[in-house]
């Protein structure tokens, strides 16, 4: 893999019933960047996406991890 990096998954759905039907249904993702500076301006451009939060950071192998869920 190439520093810096984004990587994403499904994470979960919210999903909003009535009369036993679902009328919304929005995914959430996890996205963590990953990078070798721990100044990065990528996780404020991701933090600024609409219906992104900010989850976690931690470091491994020196390497920062900024942990998001964004809804799509």
């Amino acid at each position: 893999m190439v520093y810096p990096a984004i990587v994403y998954e499904r994470d979960e759905e919210d999903v909003k019933r009535a009369n036993n039907g679902v009328y919304s249904r929005t995914k959430r993702y996890k996205v963590t960047v990953i990078d070798r500076n721990p100044d990065s301006d990528i996780p404020d451009k991701v933090s600024d996406l609409p219906l992104s939060s900010f989850s976690s950071h931690f470091v491994a192998e020196n390497l920062n991890h900024d942990v998001f869920s964004v809804y799509f």
